[in-house]
């Protein structure tokens, strides 16, 4: 197959398979191989913050000249982003060959009682088997979904487990608390693998310490008293870390949302583990999360426009603090260009931006997605709890055009609501 035949071949992948058990994924893996089992994986799962997490830990241990491995989603333009050696997406060369091996695999599955692997099964085995291709030494896994059933979790011996910050999302499926959705998240601890976390959240916290001690896995629960932020500006923020060691160092992350500190805090304990023993360089740490870019993370894609992957309630609210911190709502406020797909709880998303930020304007579009929620309604759901003005444009780049429109000339437009409204806005610019 050529690479577009390819693309799309597992772009329709969904209309005909479904989600498998671990064990199904096991076997996928077991006839491509086990690709990669020699490696050492850091498995990481959570509701916000997972992705970049990887993205710093992917960057220190690079710093530090390891040769990394990095399984992510969603893609925003590119389905190549998801499979990266050291940052790079693989080539369309690489996707293609990658693709045949697994295809080949897949057909073989779907001849024989087991059935043909889902969306994110097919990918999750082309990454493997790309970076076994490779000499990385590091893997770094972010979950798709939850994690305890996730096909990632079929990995039987990581180095470590990490799981980021916890709130509601996917309710339908991982339950509607936190103590539910943190178990389902804290079902990627191994036993007797060490297990850092999150430790804003005292009921996921809980939940993971119990778990944790079940599976006799050394746990290390990281708290916000682990740093002090000691500066926030639109192009970075600057914080220390509370132990004798590194107080007086300064770290900067440049990305200008203050959930990202907790991110940040959490690779570097991470990497201070994995990398425990070997001579470390603090300046190039320093430096790699400094020059770090992850893109649709408060990613500033012009002077006057920035994008944020926020899509769920827990998202939305760091995204609020971020915004004050910034004081980027003093004034007339930002214009928000706002999408969502239907089964976020959306309307929660909209509640909360409307009663807790000053704006200029709200925005609403449309996903190029099956589970879009049609621009018209996202409106009547900020009608109804705002009385700023809502400018509704079913097409993406008619919606640029109206926040462009309307911000005048110093005010930001902040686009967030859906990762897929992150990628469209991307690939239009």
């Amino acid at each position: 197959m050529t690479y577009q035949e390819a693309v799309d071949y597992i772009a329709g992948i969904p209309k005909f398979t479904k989600k498998h058990s671990l064990e199904h994924t096991r076997e996928f893996l077991r006839r491509l191989g086990n690709p990669a089992v020699d490696r050492k994986v850091i498995h990481v799962a959570g509701t916000n913050g997972k992705g970049s997490v990887c993205a710093y830990l992917q960057a220190i241990l690079m710093a530090e000249k390891k040769r990394v491995g990095f399984f992510t989603s969603p893609h925003l333009v590119s389905v190549n982003e998801r499979i990266r050696i050291d940052n790079v997406p693989i080539n369309d060369e690489q996707f293609t060959e990658t693709f045949d091996v697994v295809l080949k695999a897949a057909e073989t599955m779907e001849a024989s009682r087991w059935g043909h692997p889902s969306y994110f099964e097919f990918l999750f085995g082309m990454g493997m088997k790309a970076f076994a291709g490779t000499d990385v030494e590091y893997i770094i896994l972010e979950t798709g979904l939850g994690g305890r059933l996730d096909a990632t979790n079929s990995v039987e011996h990581p180095k470590l487990t990490v799981i980021t910050s916890i709130s509601l999302d996917h309710t339908e499926i991982l339950g509607d608390t936190i103590e539910q959705i943190a178990a389902e998240k804290a079902g990627i601890i191994k036993r007797g693998v060490p297990v850092f976390f999150d430790g804003s959240c005292p009921e996921a916290s809980g939940v993971i310490h119990r778990i944790a001690f079940e599976n006799e896995a050394p746990c290390r629960e990281i708290s916000n008293h682990a740093y002090e932020i000691q500066e926030v500006t639109r192009k970075y923020i600057a914080f220390s870390r509370v132990n004798a060691y590194d107080r007086d160092v300064i770290i900067q992350v440049p990305i200008c949302g203050c959930y990202q500190v907790m991110n940040a805090e959490i690779a570097l304990c991470a990497a201070e583990y994995l990398l425990e023993g070997e001579a470390i360089h603090e300046e190039r740490w320093q430096e790699a999360i400094r020059t770090l870019r992850w893109e649709g993370r408060m990613e500033r894609i012009a002077p006057h426009m920035v994008i944020d992957g926020a899509h769920n309630p827990g998202a939305v609210v760091a995204f609020v603090e971020s915004m004050k911190a910034l004081r980027a709502d003093e004034g007339e406020g930002p214009v928000i260009l706002f999408s969502a797909v239907s089964d976020k709880k959306y309307e929660q998303m909209i509640e909360y931006l409307c009663r807790n930020l000053n704006v200029k304007a709200f925005v609403v579009t449309e996903v190029e997605d099956r589970r879009r929620v049609p621009a018209e309604e996202l409106a009547q759901v900020f009608r109804k709890y705002t009385e700023k003005r809502v400018i509704c444009e079913a097409k993406v780049l008619e919606a640029l055009r109206a926040a462009e429109d309307e911000r005048g000339e110093d005010t930001d437009i902040y686009c967030l609501g859906s990762l897929y409204l992150a990628g469209m806005i991307k690939a239009a610019i």
